[in-house]
């Protein structure tokens, strides 16, 4: 029979370790605020619906935490809490902290610490930079030509000597494709 892999004990970090569009994160924070923003009430076969935005914080510094559904029933201001395998979502240009169906939110006990309110990642505001890419430079032409299109070339033949060395395929892709006619 084979085993089944050991689980690691989790690695908790601190919120002032968070960077954008990353996941995977534990931690323990503590509620500061907490505002229902989205209450909608069963609708046929549709579930019920809340979200609620907490800022949440360590001893680090505070973010934005969106608690959905069941969650925002723990997510009481001045409740301690372990997220598990939380991710960070940029919503208009800034960081909130979000708990997926692959995540864990449950209470902490045996937590007595201060947040850092004054120091919000929610704040921070950032912007999606594009980095050119460097295009490759085409490919160099060999130094020493070829004997049957060195021979087509002294006989008056261009074309077929354009096309054994390759050379009329690198044009032609190059040329602009004529639009059909509507």
């Amino acid at each position: 029979m084979t085993e089944a892999p050991k689980l690691r004990a989790p690695v908790f970090g601190k919120v002032e370790g968070l960077r954008p569009d990353t996941s995977g994160h534990n931690l323990v924070v503590k509620v500061i605020d907490a505002k229902l923003v989205v209450d909608k009430p069963a609708r046929g076969a549709l579930k019920p619906q809340r979200v609620a935005e907490c800022t949440v914080g360590d001893e680090t510094g505070c973010i934005l935490l969106t608690a959905r559904n069941e969650q925002v029933d723990l997510a009481k201001p001045g409740s301690y809490l372990t997220l598990r395998n939380a991710k960070i979502d940029m919503f208009r240009g800034s960081m909130r902290l979000a708990v997926n169906q692959w995540g864990k939110v449950e209470p902490a006990s045996g937590h007595s610490f201060q947040p850092k309110a004054d120091f919000n990642l929610s704040l921070v505001e950032y912007e999606l930079v594009p980095v050119p890419q460097e295009v490759a430079a085409p490919a160099a032409a060999p130094a020493v030509e070829d004997a049957p299109a060195a021979e087509a070339a002294a006989n008056g033949d261009g074309k077929e000597a354009a096309a054994d060395s390759g050379e009329a395929g690198f044009e032609a892709a190059e040329a602009p494709v004529p639009a059909a006619a509507s």
